[in-house]
C-alpha cells in the first residue's frame, strides 16, 4: 500500500471513509437490459522482480469505452495464468483519464505496490478519486454485487488494471482479460460504499527454526529493501492504529484490531484475504460487550479459494459501534508449502509479497432506510 493510504490510515479515515461508491438497485431495476463489455491488456506483461523478491506490482490502463452513464452490476477478471496472484480494478474517472494515459506510457503500465492506482504525481490525488471497482484472488469467480447493487460507471471512464504477480508460481507473459456487467444509468439505485479494515500480522518462526530473518527488525529492514520505505512505514502505522507498540508489538499465530463503523449503514457482504499461511478470520460486532455478535467465521481460509460472503440479514450499525476483526495463521506452513519451503525462515509481518502477510476485512455497506 502507498504512503498516501499509510497518512489516510493514520488519521483514521480508512475505518470510516468508502473507497467504493456504488449503488444499490431497487427491484424496479431488476429488468433493466444489460450489457456485457469484454476488454483486455493492451499488450502482454512479462513480469519481474526487484531487489531481491519473489513479486511485482504492475498497472495498465484499459478503455472499455463507455459512452453514457451506466452501472456495474458484476464483473468477472480472468487472470489467464497461475502467477496472478490477485487483482484489483480501480475506476479513473473522466477528470483523471489524462493523467492516467500519461502514467501508463503507451500501453506499457507502471510498477504500482500496494494500493496505488495511480502513480503519486504530486497533485494531491487520493485514493477515493480511483475507486474499487471489484477485486479477483484465486478461486473468485463472477463478482456479483449483493442484493442488486453496482458500481457507478460514468461516460469516459477508464480502468486500471493492478495485478499482483507471484513469481514463486512462475513468470511468463500474461495478458489478462475483463468482463464488465452493466445496466443504464436511468436505473433506479442507491449509493454502496467498501471499507478496508487491516490488522497487523506479527508471526515468528516456529519453535526450532532459526536464520537471520526470524528477527522482526532484521525482518523489517528486508521488507523495505524489497517493497521501499512505504510498507515500512505503513506497517508501523497500522500496529499504532491498532493500539500497539510499533517498535515491539505483542506476536503470535493471531493477530487483531477492532475499527469503529458509521451508524446507520447496513452491512451487506464481508470479504477475507490473506496469504499462504492464513487459517481463519473472525469479523465480530461490538467484541468484547454483551452485544457482541458475530458476522463471519471462517475456520477453513484457503488461499486458492477466496470468495466474499453475503450476510442473511443485514447488521445495521449505530453511533458507537465497531468491528473486531481476528486472524489466525499457521507458521509451519511456511516449511510445507512448495511455494514457500524453498525461501529462508523469517518473522512474517504485513507486507505486499505472497511470502509476507496480511489481514484483511472488506466491508460492504449500503445507508440503512430510514
Amino acid at each position: 500500500m502507498t504512503s498516501r493510504m499509510a497518512r489516510l490510515l493514520a488519521v483514521g479515515i480508512l475505518a470510516t471513509t468508502g473507497l467504493a461508491t456504488g449503488v444499490f438497485a431497487s427491484a424496479a431495476g431488476a429488468s433493466a437490459p444489460k450489457v456485457t463489455t469484454v476488454t483486455m491488456q493492451g499488450k502482454s506483461y512479462t513480469p519481474k522482480a526487484t531487489n531481491g523478491g519473489t513479486d511485482d506490482y504492475h498497472c495498465t490502463l484499459v478503455n472499455p469505452h463507455v459512452t453514457s452513464d451506466s452501472f456495474i452490476t458484476a464483473a468477472k477478471f480472468h487472470p489467464n495464468s497461475v502467477e496472478v496472484h490477485h487483482a484489483i480494478l480501480f475506476l479513473v474517472p473522466p477528470d483523471l483519464a489524462k493523467t492516467a494515459k500519461t502514467a501508463d506510457h503507451g500501453g506499457k503500465g507502471w510498477s504500482c505496490f500496494g494500493e496505488s492506482a495511480l502513480p503519486d504525481s504530486g497533485a494531491g490525488f487520493e485514493i477515493s478519486n480511483t475507486p474499487w471497482l471489484t477485486a479477483w484472488a484465486p478461486g473468485h469467480g463472477k463478482d456479483v454485487e449483493p442484493a442488486g447493487t453496482g458500481v457507478q460507471f460514468p461516460a469516459g471512464s477508464l480502468v486500471v488494471m493492478q495485478i499482483h504477480y507471484n513469481l514463486l508460481r512462475g513468470h511468463k507473459p500474461v495478458r489478462a482479460k475483463l468482463q464488465l456487467f452493466t445496466v443504464p444509468a436511468s436505473t433506479h439505485l442507491k449509493p454502496l460504499s467498501l471499507t478496508l479494515m487491516p490488522a497487523p500480522p506479527d508471526i515468528p518462526c516456529p519453535s526450532g527454526v532459526t536464520g537471520p530473518l526470524c528477527n522482526r527488525t532484521a525482518s523489517i529492514a528486508d521488507l523495505g529493501k524489497r517493497f521501499g520505505q512505504h510498507a515500512v512505514v505503513f506497517n508501523s502505522i497500522i500496529e499504532t492504529v491498532c493500539g500497539r507498540n510499533p517498535v515491539d508489538p505483542p506476536s503470535g499465530n493471531t493477530t487483531s484490531c477492532t475499527w469503529p463503523l458509521r451508524a446507520g449503514q447496513d452491512i451487506l457482504r464481508l470479504g477475507v484475504h490473506m496469504h499462504l499461511l492464513g487459517r481463519g478470520m473472525k469479523i465480530v460486532l461490538n467484541p468484547g460487550t454483551p452485544e457482541a455478535k458475530t458476522l463471519l467465521n471462517v475456520t477453513n481460509f484457503n488461499f486458492d479459494y477466496q470468495r466474499s460472503y453475503t450476510l442473511k440479514t443485514p447488521a445495521l450499525t449505530s453511533k458507537g459501534d465497531k468491528l473486531g476483526i481476528t486472524c489466525t495463521y499457521d507458521p509451519t506452513l511456511r516449511q510445507e508449502l512448495p511455494q514457500l519451503r524453498k525461501l529462508p525462515a523469517r518473522y512474517v509481518t504485513w507486507g505486499d509479497g505472497s511470502s509476507d502477510e496480511m489481514c484483511l476485512a472488506l466491508v460492504q455497506t449500503v445507508a440503512a432506510p430510514h
